[in-house]
């Protein structure tokens, strides 16, 4: 059976929430990632763009390039609230649905008995009639394909891309569109003067090991329309957290806890929504001299109680040193467990 692979791909997610949110933010440079100046961009809607706005930009250059710019706190609840009615049509399309991130899946549909653009076409569909959001989708024969084409006609937009087109297509994108190729690859591929897939589609086979390594072969067939990776159907997380990047350099341990708290609730939010409890909590910490510190701690039961978190995620700060003032602080959970495979675990006991 010849396969059928979704990518989708909302656009501009977090701002586009906003923007559907506030009707006042419709139509203007809106950039999520905080209203300080120490922190980056999360994601910026298209009109902010236009100035070179990008996601993971620092703040204080985002203003400098778009000082028109709307800036807007990250609400990581309200984008999972939004991704979870998102997911919840897709799932009804298939349930072979594999989430990449809080925005962004594969789907395979190989085994309906429908042309894939009309599924995708129903997918824009629902998406924006249930939601008011837009969403784009690429339809190909593979992941690699699939993906690439997701990102051909955004925002909104669509792209099927079959075997006839193959390889051609691919030869004027730039060789950052190959998953596979990390920066450290890329740069080093530019070196000797290779910027686009035809450069690197017309590298002797040989070289490839050279250059790639051991994913090197992979390279080789994906560039040629080859990417048997399958969809990989798991709803699992592995973690839920929140972070900040501080206003102000601190030492002061109770400034510190209030982040805490607040994270703790947020956390506590997600956890209830998703149906989970936790065992591991962890800080994050970094200093003002970009020095990194994490500490974790793994109770032995599960819980999804705000009080706890805070509790333990206080202990662990009271038993470190700071040996100088702190520009970011984090909080994350894991260890995770579904409520009602505990409830069933239980039931079997």
């Amino acid at each position: 059976m010849e396969r059928s692979i979704l990518h989708v791909d909302m656009d501009a997610f977090f701002a586009s929430v906003e923007q559907r949110d506030n009707y006042k933010l419709r139509g203007k440079p809106v950039i999520v990632g905080g209203t300080t100046e120490r922190g980056v961009v999360s994601t910026c809607s298209y009109e902010a763009r236009k100035f070179g706005v990008h996601s993971a930009m620092p703040l204080f250059i985002a203003r400098q390039k778009c000082p028109q710019g709307i800036f807007v706190p990250v609400r990581y609840w309200r984008y999972k609230e939004v991704s979870d009615k998102v997911f919840a049509i897709l799932r009804e399309i298939t349930p072979f649905v594999e989430p990449l991130s809080i925005d962004e899946a594969y789907l395979d549909i190989s085994h309906l008995n429908t042309n894939p653009k009309d599924v995708a076409m129903q997918i824009k569909k629902s998406v924006y009639s249930e939601l008011a959001l837009t969403i784009s989708i690429g339809v190909s024969y593979n992941k690699f394909l699939a993906k690439v084409a997701s990102d051909w006609n955004k925002p909104n937009g669509i792209k099927v891309i079959d075997e006839s087109m193959m390889p051609e297509i691919l030869f004027p994108l730039s060789i950052k569109k190959v998953y596979g190729l990390g920066k450290t690859t890329v740069s080093k591929l530019n070196n000797i003067g290779i910027f686009t897939i035809k450069e690197l589609y017309e590298l002797d086979k040989e070289y490839f090991e050279e250059y790639l390594g051991k994913h090197s072969l992979e390279i080789y067939h994906r560039i040629r329309g080859i990417d048997d990776r399958e969809v990989e159907v798991s709803s699992e997380r592995k973690s839920f957290g929140r972070e900040t990047t501080l206003k102000n350099n601190t030492k002061d341990i109770e400034e510190i806890k209030k982040h805490l708290l607040f994270f703790s609730q947020e956390i506590n939010i997600m956890l209830k929504r998703s149906n989970n409890k936790v065992k591991t909590i962890t800080i994050k910490l970094k200093s003002q001299s970009f020095e990194n510190r994490t500490k974790s701690k793994t109770i032995g039961y599960y819980t999804d109680d705000v009080n706890t978190i805070y509790a333990i995620a206080s202990e662990l700060i009271d038993s470190m040193y700071l040996e100088e003032p702190l520009r970011l602080i984090g909080l994350s959970v894991s260890s995770i467990e579904e409520k009602k495979q505990l409830e069933q675990i239980k039931f079997n006991i």
